[in-house]
């Protein structure tokens, strides 16, 4: 509760707390801290696939599958359907896991778009648009993070959909104190450390509790400064999935490279069947190139219902 400000005041008063979260505030000052909390490799699935017809998350679950606490990185050129993606992603998690509290953390994003994830995606929307100042974009990502970090603290399952960590490390270059020194593109070195140590809260806890992120980054769009925002994440996560122009262009969606994406340790969220058929899936498209691979995988989805059934065609030679 709070009191409106007297005169000579700026601010409103606290006058009392009822509680944080929903829990009352000596319970809440008893939980375990985030840092103190022991990361530990992804290992529960989020499965994705929802129907026949949504291609984009059966080739996700296949080739690059996400855990929770998953920290993965979607590799965009311009006009590739990452936004659609996400979407996909967003609400393939809202249907086969309620339990996951779900965020969605937009920056320096158009705000026709910020419309659309708020009437379309069924999660928190957290957003500030192009045409605003990079503190309130900077503002906007660290309220979404500090939140997702108490709610995994509490034991709960969070997701945040990050579009773009690449706006997020142009805001923080125009507002981090300067450094003195200046990579390619006019980027300050300083700027790496908070959009960082935002994406590289994803972790899977050992105790309780996880929190994925699954953040964007923006290639090819004839900006140096972009291009070495992403040399220098690059690396920083364990599932990457990669959009590649050319397929896009040739209208074939979702322009997935097959060949360039994947996840580290996938071997710790299939079973041994299923991971047996998704490795003879690999071998199977490194006989051919980027384009014809995902074209053929695409077409092969769209002829079965689900992707028990695709990876069974494959174990009988169909």
């Amino acid at each position: 509760y709070a009191r409106p400000p007297k005169e000579g005041e700026r601010y409103l008063s606290l006058l009392r707390i009822e509680s944080v979260e929903g829990i009352e505030p000596e319970s809440a000052r008893r939980r375990p801290q985030f840092t103190e909390l022991t990361p530990i490799f992804p290992k529960d699935w989020m499965k994705l696939e929802t129907t026949k017809d949504v291609i984009s998350t059966r080739l996700i679950d296949l080739i690059a599958p996400i855990g929770k606490g998953q920290r993965a990185m979607l590799v965009a050129p311009p006009k590739a359907g990452k936004t659609f993606l996400l979407m996909d992603i967003a609400n393939g998690i809202t249907t086969n896991h309620p339990e996951i509290v779900l965020m969605v953390a937009l920056i320096g994003e158009r705000p026709e778009e910020v419309t659309h994830f708020s009437r379309n995606v069924k999660g928190e929307v957290y957003a500030s648009n192009f045409d605003e100042r990079a503190e309130e974009q900077t503002r906007v990502s660290e309220l979404c993070l500090e939140r997702a970090k108490r709610l995994a603290e509490r034991g709960k399952d969070v997701v945040i959909l990050m579009d773009s960590i690449t706006r997020l490390a142009r805001a923080y270059n125009m507002v981090a104190p300067p450094s003195g020194r200046t990579l390619t593109g006019g980027f300050d070195p300083a700027a790496l450390y908070p959009a960082k140590h935002f994406f590289g809260a994803a972790r899977n806890f050992e105790e309780k509790g996880s929190l994925t992120i699954i953040a964007t980054a923006l290639v090819e769009t004839g900006s140096r400064m972009d291009d070495v925002i992403f040399e220098e994440f690059k690396g920083t996560g364990n599932m990457e999935l990669r959009l590649d122009r050319s397929l896009s262009e040739r209208r074939i969606f979702p322009a997935i490279d097959i060949k360039s994406s994947g996840t580290r340790h996938e071997e710790q969220l299939f079973d041994a069947p299923t991971l047996e058929k998704v490795y003879r899936l690999r071998r199977m498209v490194d006989l051919l190139d980027e384009r014809d691979a995902t074209d053929l995988v695409i077409d092969r989805l769209k002829k079965t219902k689900t992707n028990k059934d695709f990876l069974d065609t494959l174990h009988t030679g169909a």
